[in-house]
């Protein structure tokens, strides 16, 4: 039988056509169900690696101020002025003259009682030792003599004038009396304040070793028992919040300071304190033939006295510069370039700058670096450390 125009034959044709349609719809819309997941996956993956990319600062060291602290990292606002404007020097730090009192005996005697102890603290006026002595005695029994003087002539005195009102005496008896009474109230002032001088007890036996100034014992001699001659240290005591340092200079240098300059303390861990130059000798030590330079150091510094320690002078007649000394553990080589952390907000920025001159453990920056910064000078190296990691990451 032909088919090949018969209905049967249309009707195979419609249908093979609509089987042809089916498949190929739903292989296109499995292909877009199996592979739509995938690449979204791969497009938001690709996404966060961008933004991971654009959010990471090269050079640049995330850290706060308490983990900067903790790692022992310290710094330093960095000044203008040449290696050859500042001056370097030794110095050791010293009570001011009124910081210090040294507490002697005012006489001879025994050493009977003791309250205070090498470190304790000690009020102005404050009585930390006794001494049993026969000067003592006398002190207090010349007191007593001229206060019975005293009484004597000024009764003598109220019995004369009134004779002398009355008529009954003459006026030189009178007078005689009125002069007796003021040279016996001169004596007893003199013996109440020789008295009063030797710290005399009330009993007249004792004499006290009292502090001029509040502060701490830094030296105990007194024995218990011992006896003392007049005039030995028994103990000092001195205020650590007065204290100055005391730098040697040579001649040369010590011409270019003057009262005002500033200077900065080095002390070891990098740490630096501020201070001012107070004054100069004017001559020279007679031993090592250096000049002294007073500095007072800022308030709230936290030194003590016999400390040693550097101290940088930046004489205000320095001819100005724009380059800026650091100390050469600050600079620290990175890709083969040198670059200091400069602190910021969240952290430490490594910075490129070109270092001039080397001296005494201090460079020079001539170029990268403005005054004003603060930059990581003591635990530099765990920066660059830190930056190292970060960047193997990256």
């Amino acid at each position: 039988m032909d088919i090949e125009n018969t209905p049967e034959r249309k009707r195979l044709i419609v249908v093979f056509a609509a089987i042809l349609l089916l498949v190929g719809g739903g292989g296109i819309m499995i292909g877009r169900t199996l592979l739509a997941p995938a690449d979204t996956t791969a497009t938001a993956t690709e996404g966060e690696e961008a933004g991971k990319e654009e959010g990471h600062v090269e050079g640049f060291v995330a850290m706060n101020a308490a983990r900067a602290g903790s790692a022992g990292i310290v710094t330093e606002v960095v000044q203008s002025g040449t290696l050859g404007a500042e001056i370097l020097a030794q110095g050791v730090v010293a009570p001011a003259p009124d910081g210090e009192a040294v507490l002697t005996a005012r006489a001879d005697g025994a050493v009977v009682r003791l309250t205070k102890r090498l470190g304790d603290p000690v009020a102005a006026g404050e009585a930390i030792a006794w001494l049993e002595s026969r000067d003592a005695a006398a002190l207090s029994a010349e007191r007593s003599t001229a206060s019975a003087r005293v009484a004597l002539a000024r009764s003598t005195y109220e019995r004369e004038r009134r004779l002398f009102e009355a008529k009954v005496t003459a006026r030189q008896d009178f007078e005689a009396a009125r002069a007796a009474l003021a040279e016996a109230e001169a004596e007893m002032r003199r013996s109440q304040s020789a008295a009063s001088a030797s710290k005399v007890s009330g009993d007249g036996r004792t004499l006290a070793v009292t502090s001029l100034i509040s502060g701490r014992v830094t030296k105990a001699d007194a024995r218990l028992g011992a006896y003392v001659a007049a005039g030995t240290e028994l103990f000092r005591v001195a205020d650590p919040r007065k204290i100055q340092v005391n730098a040697s200079v040579l001649p040369a240098d010590a011409r270019r300071v003057s009262p005002g300059d500033r200077a900065v303390i080095e002390l070891i861990g990098g740490e630096t304190v501020g201070a001012t130059v107070r004054s100069a000798t004017p001559s020279l030590d007679a031993e090592s033939k250096v000049a002294t330079i007073v500095l007072v150091p800022d308030s709230g510094s936290q030194l003590t006295p016999g400390q040693g320690l550097r101290v940088r002078i930046i004489p205000r007649g320095a001819s100005p510069t724009a380059s800026i000394g650091l100390p050469e553990e600050a600079v620290q080589s990175v890709e083969g370039r040198d670059v200091v952390f400069v602190r910021t907000a969240k952290g430490f920025q490594a910075t490129k700058v070109t270092v001039g001159q080397r001296s005494a453990g201090r460079v020079e920056i001539v170029a990268g670096l403005n005054p004003g910064s603060t930059v990581a000078t003591r635990g530099a190296f765990l920066l660059k450390a830190e930056l190292g990691k970060g960047e193997a990451e990256h």
